[in-house]
């Protein structure tokens, strides 16, 4: 019987790594999942503990990464990546998306792994070209409260790219733009749970600034389908995977009053410093190189959301 391929994922156990581990063990593949729990959830992985071809080690990836045995893929998605996380966790978002790269990196190279980099929409900053492609070198603030999240993606594809080229590693960059779906926290601080769970408990929906900066979400069944298109795909350069359909943040709102058929009335607050304008993915190269594209409506999306977020 041949050997199941080997995929290690950091940050197995939070909301997008814990529906990758579901989505490769449902492909005839076997898992490692690497998590420290400052964000995961055990309860996300829960069902894949009796299943003997899946793997829980608890491990903070900005330490030396020691795990025998063959690997065939590390899949690095440990990240603080809700600003709620990275602006009460600056340094250890700095240190994982720095140090973390560089330990998993190390460990792809040592088991000739591929490599696949879970990078950001972020990296983009507050964009001055619309909708965003990966040609574009972004508008980041270094200096300011999102920087320790916008920065250390930058730096871990700088050093994907520098092992690629120096070591011949195998490498993939994926820039994830707004993910949405089952398993994110109530309290994630992004704002579709946000606008969820305000409404199902009748709470007044927080919408900051004047509520007419866009966003394009897409669902975590799409996502998940790219990220594995891109895993066994020859591309090495980043590649957005996103909703190119774009809304504003009213346009949610409403969105979300109507599914939920919430009475919550609208408070409005100061927009956060550097909170970006627009956000659009261009995503020509996932569909040409991985065949990609979204399947799944915002409306149909936030309906399985809102289902999860009920139960």
């Amino acid at each position: 019987m041949m050997r199941k391929k080997m995929v290690l994922i950091t940050g197995g156990a939070g909301f997008i790594g814990s529906h990758l581990c579901g989505k490769l063990l449902g492909s005839n593949y076997s898992v490692i999942c690497l998590d420290n729990f400052i964000t995961g959830n055990l309860e996300n992985i829960k069902p894949f503990l009796k299943d003997r071809d899946f793997r829980l080690e608890k491990c903070n990836v900005s330490n030396y990464i020691d795990i025998p045995g063959k690997i065939d893929y590390v899949l690095h998605c440990a990240s603080l990546a809700s600003p709620n996380d990275y602006l009460r966790f600056p340094i250890q978002t700095l240190k994982v998306g720095s140090l973390g790269t560089h330990n998993a990196l190390g460990l792809a190279k040592q088991k000739k792994a591929v490599f696949l980099l879970f990078s950001t929409s972020e990296v983009y900053g507050d964009p001055l070209v619309h909708p965003q492609k990966e040609s574009y070198w972004g508008h980041v603030n270094p200096v300011g409260i999102r920087g320790c999240y916008d920065e250390s993606k930058r730096f871990a594809e700088a050093i994907t790219m520098a092992y690629h080229r120096v070591h011949k590693l195998d490498t993939k960059i994926v820039r994830i733009f707004n993910t949405y779906g089952p398993k994110m926290r109530h309290n994630d601080g992004r704002v579709v749970p946000n606008f969820i769970g305000q409404a199902l408990k009748n709470k007044p929906l927080t919408v900051y600034g004047g509520g007419q900066q866009t966003r394009s979400f897409c669902y975590i069944d799409d996502l998940t389908d790219g990220l594995l298109r891109l895993m066994l795909s020859k591309e090495f350069e980043p590649v957005n995977l996103g909703n190119p359909c774009e809304f504003t943040i009213m346009q949610l709102v409403k969105l979300v009053l109507k599914l939920t058929g919430s009475k919550s009335k609208i408070v409005f607050k100061k927009l956060p410093q550097d909170d970006p304008q627009k956000r659009r993915p261009d995503i020509t190269k996932a569909k040409k190189i991985l065949g990609w594209k979204p399947q799944v409506s915002l409306e149909a999306g936030l309906r399985r959301t809102i289902s999860w977020f009920k139960g």
